[in-house]
């Protein structure tokens, strides 16, 4: 027999269990899942996993929680596809299969005792909000952290009571806006695009950095506003939207010229990215 270790695959999924599933918003759930082996997941604020449904297929989902909060974690799922209306249907008590954690993290040595933006929108919230506990759990490695973000509208706003939790703790200045609100929804709050949010902001470029997480559509007006500000592309870090179908740089499918958004991001610094063609 061989005394080589037998290590897993790569492409074998873990199984674990869903502890818990709570309502965000109509079309999207937290579920609250840990390994039934009772390992850590082992990830990083930003990095995501491939969530697998035996029947339903494999899709990459962002952790949307810290590895500072114990050996569980989160997974922010909305709606859109087979995998994920099939995981809606899911409760505390079912199984899933998880690969990862996949992909480069936020820079967290950098980000030490620099000022933070953080810019999200939509669902983008999820993966921030583990870069946000990581911060909350660690507060004195950072300096000033502003929270902003943009919803489709209030039925739409992710994390409604940690929202209101950071807006109204002295650690963070958390400023949320939505881009309408509806006849009958109970808001008081901003109206309008998230970029009407930067231009109000004072901060010193030379010990501030950016971090960009939402749809495709938000981050090009999104970085010229903090560009208008004197914030330089090494110092705005964005994290991209791809279909990862294997998670390991192996299938192609989510190449950015000669970049696998799966092994090389999903999160990168501006000036690594800004001139390639397709993604932005």
């Amino acid at each position: 027999m061989s005394d080589v270790p037998c290590h897993k695959s790569l492409y074998l999924p873990s199984e674990c269990e869903i502890i818990a599933v709570t309502d965000l918003t109509p079309g999207e759930k937290l579920f609250r899942v840990r390994r039934t082996d009772g390992a850590p997941l082992g990830h990083l604020p930003g990095q995501f996993v491939q969530v697998s449904l035996l029947g339903w297929g494999e899709a990459p989902i962002s952790v949307a929680s810290s590895p500072t909060r114990g050996g569980v974690f989160e997974l922010g799922v909305r709606r859109v596809g087979s995998l994920t209306c099939a995981m809606h249907l899911l409760s505390a008590g079912d199984t899933l299969g998880i690969r990862g954690p996949f992909g480069r993290p936020f820079d967290l040595p950098r980000l030490h005792g620099q000022d933070l933006l953080l810019i999200s929108g939509g669902c983008g919230l999820a993966p921030m909000r583990s870069l946000i506990q990581y911060c909350e759990d660690r507060p004195n490695e950072f300096g000033r952290i502003s929270i902003l973000y943009g919803a489709k509208s209030p039925a739409y706003t992710l994390f409604k009571d940690e929202l209101a939790a950071w807006e109204a703790s002295a650690r963070f200045a958390c400023t949320l806006t939505v881009d309408s609100s509806p006849g009958g929804e109970c808001y008081g709050g901003s109206v309008g695009l998230i970029t009407s949010l930067i231009p109000p902001l004072t901060f010193v470029p030379d010990n501030t950095v950016a971090v960009i997480v939402g749809p495709p559509a938000m981050y090009r007006a999104v970085i010229a506003e903090l560009k208008r500000k004197g914030l330089p592309s090494d110092r705005i870090v964005v994290s991209l939207e791809r279909q990862m179908r294997c998670g390991v740089g192996k299938c192609g499918h989510c190449t950015i010229e000669h970049l696998y958004c799966c092994q090389d991001g999903p999160v990168f610094r501006l000036d690594e990215i800004e001139n390639l063609r397709g993604a932005l």
